[in-house]
């Protein structure tokens, strides 16, 4: 298990000290990075291609009156006869796609082929909207029940994917209820909702991918760096982020996500945090994604489907 050494997260904790109080220490035309994109997040010729097929979900129970947009990638290797792994992304339409920071499709396709990963159905989902559903996804315009259903401290969206959206999904695909083989992701306050379904719901999700999670004060989210150190939970837990990202009202991004690793690391926790010179965006997160998914998979061939 990779751990951020004692001495690391000082150094991390002064670097974004500096940042906070003397921004010049940054010079203006510095740039984080570069973070470029391995051959694992490109297509392959000898790769066989997953195909993504795009939902709505238009009635829910727990955000009423909410309605999203939502895809599903199936893996060309997927039987329907063999529950396939699961992960879920929130903010999905930034997952999807071959040109994006991310590249689930094409990142799947490559990791599953190589074994590196099992045969995963991923669900991409957006935000829930108020309004007429839009017909593109994306973020404008803004989905006004993102902060709520992402950054809320309870199991409320927890039950939303477990009650309600994931049944869908399943009355349509095989998909396993092993909670080892089912993972979940997001970043920012997508990221922090990623976590928050695995602390709650141990028993349907035990794998956590977090990107520049908000584990900051929009909804209270910095309890869950206390509450790790009181409870163990049966988790596993990709944490990343940079020393450039957001320092404003509601917290210090580098400095919450650095205070969670150390208390999932205190407890004891399976844990990696890997932390850059990045900003609030995908470009870091979006370029280790490949390297991610393989810790966070790793042992899978162990689980039953």
């Amino acid at each position: 298990m990779a751990r951020l050494s004692h001495l690391s997260l000082l150094c991390c904790f002064c670097v974004s000290l500096a940042l906070a109080d003397s921004p010049t220490i940054v010079p203006e035309s510095y740039k984080p990075g570069p973070y470029k994109h391995g051959p694992d997040s490109s297509p392959k010729t000898d790769v066989p291609k997953g195909k993504t097929t795009q939902f709505q979900f238009l009635d829910s129970k727990v955000f009423l009156g909410t309605k999203r947009h939502y895809s599903v990638y199936v893996p060309a290797q997927y039987d329907p006869k063999t529950p396939a792994a699961l992960m879920v992304f929130q903010d999905g339409h930034a997952y999807q796609g071959e040109k994006g920071d991310y590249r689930v499709s094409t990142v799947f396709d490559n990791l599953i082929h190589a074994k590196e990963m099992p045969i995963t159905i991923a669900v991409m989902i957006d935000p829930g909207f108020k309004i007429a559903l839009p017909k593109e996804r994306g973020w404008n315009p803004k989905p006004e029940n993102r902060s709520v259903e992402y950054d809320t401290v309870s199991d409320a969206y927890a039950r939303f994917l477990i009650e309600e959206l994931l049944p869908e999904v399943s009355s349509k695909f095989n998909i396993t209820e092993n909670p080892e083989l089912r993972a979940i992701g997001g970043m920012s306050s997508g990221g922090i909702c990623a976590y928050g379904v695995a602390w709650h719901r141990p028993d349907s999700f035990r794998k956590v991918l977090s990107q520049i999670g908000s584990f900051t004060d929009i909804r209270g989210g910095y309890v869950y760096a206390p509450w790790a150190r009181k409870e163990k939970k049966p988790i596993r837990v990709f944490l990343q982020d940079g020393a450039n990202d957001l320092n404003n009202q509601f917290g210090s991004w580098p400095l919450a996500n650095q205070t969670l690793a150390n208390s999932l690391e205190f407890a004891k926790y399976d844990v990696k945090f890997v932390y850059g010179d990045g900003e609030h965006n995908g470009f870091h997160g979006g370029t280790i994604f490949p390297d991610s998914l393989r810790w966070l998979w790793r042992g899978w061939e162990e689980q039953k489907p």
